[in-house]
This record gives C-alpha cells, structure tokens and sequence, in this order.
C-alpha cells in the first residue's frame, strides 16, 4: 500500500476529524485515524464511538489497503512540515514509512479491521440546510444547552423539523433559547435531540460556509455530509420536554434597551454580586432602569442607571447575572426587548434588529427570588 498527498491538505483534513478523538480512549484502536485506501481515493475516519467523522482526500495511488495510524503522532509530525509532497509506504513490519524532503519517519500502524465500523442509517429521512445557517443555529443555542448528566435530554441541541419552518432549542431549567428559521423547511415532521460534540466540530467547520449540508435522521442516529466530509452521531434518547409551556404568552411589560450598554452594565455591576448566587436586580420605573447588587457578606455593592425605553408597570425583578451575560453576549443586535409580566415569571429577551429575513430568536431567562 503506497500514496503521495500533499503535507498541509492532509494536515488541514486531519485537524478537522481530530476533534472527535477523546484524550482518553477506553478501546486503544480509537486514539488512530482510520486510512482506507482505495486508489485515487483515501477515506479517512476518526470515531469517539459515539460520534464517527470521515474525510475523502485526493491522493496519487494506484493501490488499496486499510490501516489504523497513530493520530497525535501524526499529527504532530504533519504540523512541522512546510508544504511539500509526503509518501505514506506500508512496509512488512509493520510500520507505515513517510517520505519527505527531509528524510523518512516510520510509525507503528494497527490493523484497520479492528476499527469500529460506522453506523448505516437504514432508510432514513432527509432535508438539505445551508452551512452556515447550520453553523448559526448551533451558536445561538449549545450555549443553553445543560451539562447535567442525570437529565441527558437537556444536555443536547433539540432540532424540529417541519414543512413551515426549523426549530432549534436548548435549555438547562434556568435558560432556555429557541433559535427559528422559517425561509428553510423539511419535507416532513421530524424531531430528534443532537449531543454538543457533534454540534461544537460541526459548527467550527461549517461556519461561514456557502455550501448544502445533507441531514439524514432516523431514531438512533443522524448523518451530516457536505463536501468531502461525512459526520455520523448517535443521538441522544427520551423525549424533550415542552418548551412550549413555559415560554410566558402574557408579557405586558416591556423593556427595549441599548444591547452593549445593558450588557456593559450588568457585567460591572455583577462583580459586586454574591459569589454564589451571582443575583443582580433589575428595577425599571418610567425611562430608567436601575441595576444594582449587592454582596452582603463582604459589604459590597454596587448600583447603576441606564435609560431605556419602558412600557408598562414598574417592577422590580431579580436575574442570575451569568445568564444574562450570556444571553446578551450571544445576541447581535444594536437594541433587545426584555418582556415581563410577573417578578416570579420568566423574562423573554429578544433581538429588536440584526436579524436574517426569515430568522427567528426567542431566549427565556428565569428569575431568582429577590431577598428585600
């Protein structure tokens, strides 16, 4: 087994499906990267067992093998070489010999059969999706997602499908985000939980990409192929809960606000705030709204005004400062509404301008009891 590729393009596609190697592997064969050649053709695969993620890469061979090379070795010796041709010999012993204008490095290989093979999905359902639409909806909700591992359904991405629009959600019970695209539709009612790994390497890839990304589900598991690369993962099981039900429909009183001022603001102000609880109050009365905190325990505190447009009944209501940072720190509008109707009640916040035609941002805030 013998091929010629280029340093950098090898480095550059390694880098990619080395994001889905776990630094600690129970099975040693998956700490390698998978090379399948055949021909003018090397798949290249890296799997977590969870997630497997392979590459097609043009080289010049006329021959075909399979074997499993050392990843973080490779890797490293690929990140020291300017760019130049490198030829890749499976000798007799049991080691892969790289050539290149330097001299000749052999690596131990494994056998490539005793890699896991990646799943086939049997008949499923596909819709196609613009990369960086993709990349966007990832961003704007993994973020909320929740880390918890006694509630695995919260600890992923929940994407809906439909004929009318894609629905994208996240929550961890103190945060929730429904990012919604409605100039994009599937050909049929779908729903299914994504984990955060797949979603991270995907949208590091895909990000500003003008390219379709092909979707393919079924129960168990979903597929993401584009260009030269195909991602497969398992997905996570049991039922998402009804975000529905707790997005507030009554909201009468409304805040729209300056985006960097409010969020300038609140991250000075939590400074001040108690280290645990990292509470911060908003009080909204007229034109004003005043942020304050206070950390009793070390008498310090902090307060600041900022003038705002408000309609509605003044309030007091209390907010975890981290979630709001947050929140803030993932929208990109120049102003945000804040919708209220009760201090017990979630707040709504949404962009006011800075979105996409057909693009959709809902985020859920829940408050924190405020001690007088």
């Amino acid at each position: 087994m013998k091929f010629i590729v280029s340093s950098t393009y090898l480095l550059k596609q390694l880098q990619v499906l080395g994001g889905v190697i776990n630094s600690s592997n129970t099975l040693p064969i998956l700490d390698n990267f998978l090379f399948e050649l055949q021909q003018r053709k090397l798949i290249v695969s890296a799997s977590d067992l969870e997630t497997t993620m392979s590459a097609e890469l043009e080289v010049e061979s006329d021959n075909e093998g399979t074997i499993a090379v050392p990843a973080r070795l490779l890797l490293d010796t690929l990140k020291t070489f300017p760019e130049q041709p490198l030829t890749f010999v499976v000798e007799d012993n049991h080691t892969v010999e790289i050539s290149s204008n330097y001299g000749k490095y052999a690596l131990a290989y494994a056998d490539g059969a005793e890699f896991p093979k990646a799943v086939e999905l049997g008949s499923p359902s596909s819709t196609t999706i613009m990369g960086d639409i993709l990349a966007t909806a990832i961003t704007k909700t993994i973020f909320a997602a929740g880390n918890d591992d006694l509630r695995p359904v919260m600890s992923g991405v929940f994407f809906q499908f439909s004929s009318e629009h894609l629905t994208f959600v996240a929550t961890d019970a103190h945060k929730l985000v429904k990012y919604r695209r409605n100039d994009v539709k599937a050909s049929e009612v779908a729903e299914f939980i994504m984990p955060k790994k797949p979603l991270n390497l995907l949208k590091g890839i895909l990000s500003g990409s003008e390219e379709q990304v092909k979707v393919e589900y079924n129960d168990s598991n979903a597929k993401f192929s584009f260009s030269n690369i195909e991602l497969i993962c398992r997905l996570i099981d049991g039922k998402y809960p009804n975000y529905e039900a707790v997005i507030p429909k009554e909201n009468p009183n409304k805040l729209t606000i300056a985006r960097n001022h409010f969020l300038s603001s609140v991250r000075r102000v939590s400074i001040f705030s108690n280290r645990t609880t990292h509470q911060i109050r908003l009080r909204i009365a007229g034109a004003e709204l005043n942020i304050s905190a206070e950390d009793i325990d070390y008498s310090n505190k902090a307060e600041e005004r900022l003038t705002c447009a408000y309609q509605g009944d003044d309030m007091q209501i209390g907010f975890n400062s981290r979630f709001l940072v947050e929140m803030l720190g993932n929208l990109s509008s120049e102003e945000v509404a804040l919708e209220l109707s009760l201090p017990n009640r979630a707040g709504i916040l949404t962009p006011v301008d800075g979105l996409d035609e057909g693009e959709e941002v809902t985020m859920l805030v829940m408050p924190v009891m405020l001690n007088n």
